[in-house]
């Protein structure tokens, strides 16, 4: 019938098996996460529920869907219910431009992995709708009546307002050669070839979106909004049952959808060389397209679960000062040079050069004589006051 080849059929379809998946891949990734720490601790982790504790990830479920939810008689009931929802419909309305296989504008009418298809804003879109998730930190924050939780949707505000300029920054220069937002038209356009790939023409932007999205996703060593030393929990010390849950199903939401956008907008997308390329798409080559982008998709989940459990979180004047310090200015000229080379119809290699020549500019300003510049250090305690 004419309604089930309709487009509009088409994207309801999706959209439901989309949201359907994402909360038992999330889950299962937690499950990872839990294996990983493991792992990297020299411990067992999880392996209690199921061979090898693969069912612990259902178990959990079950457990915030029957845990009582206990609410505080000090909150503010309205503000402090919407927040959880407010993380979840923000990430997953980002993830509708994301594709997540196969794509080809050559031929509309053939199936695009993707929700909504031919969005020729589909980047601004995703920052736009991404950066309302810091809404739902700062609600559930100040609804929560909570010192704790009050200075953790704080320090989120400053993080992820500052975090949102260099992320933006970066990706300037991917649009200025591609010629386009649309993030299909981005793949196809280093689908010509390996070193068509943005992320040999721009190392120092790849480097920068990614440090920006570990920012945006509050994960170490940028998760000061929830640090537990300091904050008990943070933003959500007052959460439990399955309204913490949704805050953690947005947290991992917008950690795959980070790991796809790395994927897509500097490694290609779908595209490996020798296996697959543009043109008309058979079975297998959707298939083997699939399977190229989750494994990419994949690579940067895991090496971000890996620096959670490696590096120690910064201090919050550190996180700051690389933000306005050495971030922001690097994207900015990163830009200018994309720019340069696209005003002029130059070589895109030179952008290469440039962007290597970035990578020694903070080591040589961290340790030349502008970097070795500290201010003097107050001395405090008994050995101080024994001196005076």
């Amino acid at each position: 019938m004419a309604i089930f080849s309709h487009p509009m059929f088409i994207a309801f379809v999706v959209s439901v098996l989309v949201i359907a998946a994402i909360p038992g891949i999330c889950s299962y990734l937690i499950f990872a996460e839990r294996k990983i720490a493991a792992w990297v601790q020299d411990r067992i982790g999880p392996n209690r529920v199921g061979p090898w504790g693969l069912f612990q990830p259902i178990a959990d479920g079950l457990k915030f869907l029957f845990k009582e939810q206990v609410v505080p008689n000090h909150v503010n009931k309205v503000i402090y219910f919407l927040a959880p929802a407010i993380a979840v419909l923000t990430t997953l309305l980002a993830f509708a431009v994301v594709p997540f296989g196969s794509t080809n504008t050559q031929n509309p009418e053939e199936f695009q992995w993707m929700i909504a298809p031919g969005v020729d804003i589909g980047i601004l879109f995703i920052f736009a709708v991404g950066s309302l998730a810091v809404y739902a930190i700062i609600l559930g924050g100040w609804a929560s009546n909570n010192k704790y939780s009050f200075l953790g949707a704080l320090r989120s505000s400053a993080q992820v307002i500052s975090y949102e300029i260099p992320l933006g920054m970066s990706i300037l220069g991917v649009v200025l050669l591609t010629g386009s937002l649309n993030l299909e038209r981005i793949i196809e356009h280093q689908a010509q070839g390996f070193f068509h790939w943005n992320v040999w023409y721009q190392p120092m932007a790849f480097l920068i979106f990614w440090l920006a999205a570990l920012a945006e996703t509050n994960r170490l060593p940028f998760d000061l909004p929830e640090c537990e030393q300091e904050l008990i929990g943070g933003f959500h010390t007052e959460y439990s049952a399955m309204k913490f849950g949704m805050f953690f199903l947005g947290e991992y939401t917008h950690m795959i959808t980070v790991s796809f956008l790395l994927s897509i907008l500097f490694l290609g997308g779908w595209h490996f060389p020798g296996l697959t390329t543009l043109g008309p798409n058979t079975a297998g080559s959707v298939a083997l397209k699939f399977i190229v982008l989750f494994g990419k998709m994949s690579l940067f989940i895991l090496l971000i679960m890996m620096i959670r459990w490696t590096l120690p979180r910064f201090r919050f004047d550190q996180l700051m000062g690389l933000a306005w310090k050495v971030l922001i200015p690097l994207a900015l000229v990163n830009l200018v040079a994309a720019m340069f080379v696209k005003h002029y119809d130059a070589s895109p290699w030179w952008l290469t050069l440039v962007n290597v020549g970035l990578f020694f500019v903070p080591a040589w300003w961290a340790s030349g004589p502008i970097g070795s510049m500290r201010r003097p250090v107050r001395e405090v305690g008994v050995g101080a006051a024994a001196r005076v």
